[in-house]
């Protein structure tokens, strides 16, 4: 009878802590207990939210390219330049690359120019993609402008630990030919040709240009 009797006032004095213990605690764990269903929520809304928007920004860009594929080049700039405004991710960025592009394929080299430039010269932009503009206005200026031009956006590439130095020179060294400096291309383009790390259609492009100032008499 004892045994009984002690079980059930030990059994007692523990709900007796337990209801001590809810009444102290309860309210708190509640609030926590709702806190982190709110912010496990919350996060999953915003993973969502993020990833439609960057979702939506992708299918613009993809727009835009079928625009300027189709030869609709005003229309595709004005989808690249609404993405530039209200894009997210790398996509605002990649409209003004596209947008240097079409521009170019417009006719309008000076303008392409310049929008690379822009790029080039924007100091929150990942060197490499600063340096992958200096290059594409530097290839446009091969044809549509001078040496001094074309040395002053990819002089710089020409560095040896560059990974665009190929591309680099050969810009410097084509526009360099086509003004009749020919000291100055035919070091450029024997390097060029000679260099096993370059890409094998810039070594045969070289190799190219080679023979033929070397056949004018010339190298």
């Amino acid at each position: 009878m004892s045994d009984t009797f002690f079980r059930e006032v030990n059994e007692e004095m523990r709900q007796a802590k337990a209801r001590a213990i809810w009444q102290r605690f309860g309210p708190i764990a509640i609030i926590l207990a709702v806190l982190i269903v709110l912010g496990t929520g919350g996060w999953v809304l915003y993973n969502w939210w993020a990833e439609s928007r960057a979702n939506a920004s992708g299918d613009q860009f993809s727009q835009a390219l079928q625009l300027a594929s189709e030869g609709k080049s005003d229309e595709a700039l004005a989808a690249l330049q609404a993405l530039e405004s209200d894009g997210v991710g790398a996509y605002p960025l990649l409209a003004r690359m596209r947008m240097a592009t079409v521009i170019a394929q417009q006719g309008d080299f000076t303008g392409a120019v310049a929008q690379f430039d822009q790029v080039s010269n924007d100091g929150s932009i990942p060197q490499s993609i600063r340096d992958l503009a200096k290059l594409r206005a530097g290839l446009i200026l091969v044809d549509h402008g001078s040496y001094g031009d074309v040395e002053a956006r990819v002089g710089a590439l020409n560095a040896d630990t560059n990974p665009l130095r190929h591309s680099a020179r050969e810009a410097l060294a084509l526009s360099a030919w086509k003004e009749g400096r020919l000291a100055d291309a035919m070091p450029l383009f024997e390097t060029l040709q000679d260099d096993t790390a370059a890409p094998a259609n810039i070594r045969q492009r070289a190799g190219m240009m080679v023979e033929l100032i070397r056949g004018s008499g010339a190298g």
